[in-house]
């Protein structure tokens, strides 16, 4: 009878411990898998509900992710799976929206700030119109500060596949900032 206590003390203590690493996992990489997701699907809300998903189906498998070597990496692996498989869906297609990123500069002067805005807002609204490769590889570059290497893992790309949408992904921004002055 005492061994029975004993296994559910454990079981406790392991529940417990889960969740303490829930919270830490969602606080760690809440803000950076919504802006990732964002990124894919355009919709801030779908973007939170992909990280939701994400969020269950990493307490799902926490048992593996406590032994992931490359956590960010599983997590953002798991996180563009489940974005691509919200875009498949017939109904997402309807109602995606070309909304913005904006990140507002609170050390510069009101007009400086509203140009800058403007202008990030100009370029994430061009990012977001870039085709899905090119998008991707152009968000986890410049937006998640990825290195080359660590896109070509995280896609299962070649380094040089990674390389080249980037250096594509730029000159298709390039133009289309152009083209708008």
């Amino acid at each position: 009878m005492g061994g029975q206590n004993e296994n559910r003390a454990e079981l406790r203590t392991s529940i417990e411990y889960r969740d303490e690493w829930l919270e830490w996992f969602m606080n760690e990489y809440g803000e950076r898998l919504t802006k990732l997701a964002h990124g894919y699907v355009k919709d801030w809300g779908i973007a939170q509900d992909v990280v939701q998903d994400v969020f269950v189906i990493c307490y799902r498998q926490y048992n593996q992710a406590i032994n992931v070597e490359f956590l960010k990496a599983w997590v953002y692996r798991i996180t563009i799976n489940r974005c691509k498989d919200v875009l498949k869906s017939s109904f997402i297609k309807r109602i995606l929206l070309n909304n913005h990123i904006s990140k507002i500069d609170h050390d510069s002067s009101p007009e400086r700030e509203l140009l800058a805005r403007d202008e990030k807002e100009q370029l994430a609204q061009f990012v977001l119109k870039l085709p899905l490769k090119y998008r991707e590889v152009i968000i986890l570059c410049y937006y998640e500060e990825l290195s080359v290497t660590e896109i070509a893992a995280l896609l299962d790309l070649n380094q040089n596949t990674v390389k080249t949408r980037l250096k594509r992904g730029r000159e298709l921004l390039k133009k289309s900032w152009e083209g708008s002055e």
